[in-house]
């Protein structure tokens, strides 16, 4: 394999294996806590022991790429190790506490709830920031296509920020055909031109992106069939039910918008990103972050003025203290005086 030197060097013995998150085709996913200082991250063991030595190349590249992606809306890219005895690549990534969206849509369905609008317009609008920030990587000769775009590759922080993760490296490795390379990803966020063996692009991104906010919306994907060909059926069709009337007009609309079938009069995501609807959530929700911001700044200044009192009263206290002590001080002596004159008085 293409050799990549590590900044640091690094070995899977800096880390305790603390339990397995997930496994696929190409690997397993860890969590594991970094011994030095405790800290949690997950890595991804990708066998290449199989991968030809132009997919080699590919895999090296794109862990390169996956390197300068940096964005808080992206799982962060930590370091690499390389076991070439095994032909293992472990990637070792930010630890999401969060966990994905696709168990998130499991719970709320489970507890017979449903999303609030607010939330699916919350990851929505980060996750165009993401894919923003990866289709506009041209400075390196070329965007960075996501190509599985589902809940399951959608990760949550503690806040419930959403964080873009499992990029298209597993794609490297399958070693499918070369229709089967064309048409990655989840078939049932497969786009139309996808399901026609077309080249994916830019566009496949947005069908999906369509796709997982319907299932936010419905807690199940837009198009379900009994098998592949049926499946490409419907996608390619594009019909798919309403999703509740709970739901505003300006979410549907752009739902519809990223699941059109004719891939030019789907938005990409410049577009996307100057949607009404969009901007306004953005515009509303940065109007939240200077009001929870300028409330915290005044409980500040209130906790400031406290203490500011507190310390005055505490000097008030101390120079009573202080003169009290001196009272008492200036009390002693003149008890003391009188004990002398008494003493004084019996000895004439």
């Amino acid at each position: 394999m293409a050799k990549i030197q590590p900044k640091t060097a690094i070995s899977v013995n800096d880390f305790e294996v603390l339990g397995v998150i997930g496994s696929g085709s190409y690997g397993t996913v860890k969590k594991v806590m970094r011994l030095k200082d405790k800290k949690i991250f997950v890595w991804k063991e990708l066998d290449y022991s199989s991968a030809s030595e132009s997919d080699k190349q590919m895999l090296v590249s794109e862990v390169n790429l996956l390197r300068e992606l940096k964005h808080e809306n992206i799982v962060k890219y930590v370091d690499r190790i390389i076991d070439r005895k095994k032909s293992i690549l472990f990637l070792i990534m930010e630890y999401c506490e969060g966990g994905d969206l696709a168990s998130y849509i499991a719970k709320v369905k489970k507890e017979g709830s449903t999303v609030e609008e607010q939330f699916i317009w919350k990851v929505c609008y980060q996750l165009t920031q993401a894919i923003k920030e990866c289709h506009s990587r041209s400075k390196y000769g070329r965007s960075v296509l996501h190509r599985d775009l589902k809940p399951a590759n959608i990760f949550l922080d503690s806040q419930l920020n959403v964080k873009l993760g499992d990029f298209g490296l597993a794609r490297v490795l399958k070693h499918e055909t070369s229709f089967a390379k064309t048409c990655v990803g989840t078939p049932l966020y497969m786009s139309p031109e996808q399901m026609s063996g077309m080249e994916y692009n830019e566009k496949s991104d947005m069908w999906a992106l369509g796709c997982l906010l319907y299932e936010l919306c419905s807690l199940r994907p837009p198009f379900v069939a009994n098998n592949q060909i049926e499946l490409a059926a419907k996608i390619c069709m594009g019909k798919f039910d309403r999703i509740s009337k709970n739901y505003s007009i300006k979410l549907y609309s752009l739902i519809c918008s990223l699941l059109d079938v004719d891939v030019e009069k789907r938005p990409s995501i410049e577009v996307l990103l100057q949607n009404s609807a969009l901007l306004n959530y953005h515009a509303s929700n940065e109007n939240n972050k200077m009001q929870q911001h300028q409330q915290q700044q005044n409980e500040l200044d209130n906790m400031r003025e406290e203490i500011a009192q507190l310390k005055n009263d505490l000097l008030v206290k101390k120079l009573e203290l202080k003169k009290r002590e001196k009272d008492i001080e200036v009390k002693e002596k003149e008890i003391e005086k009188r004990l002398t004159d008494i003493e004084a008085e019996k000895r004439i």
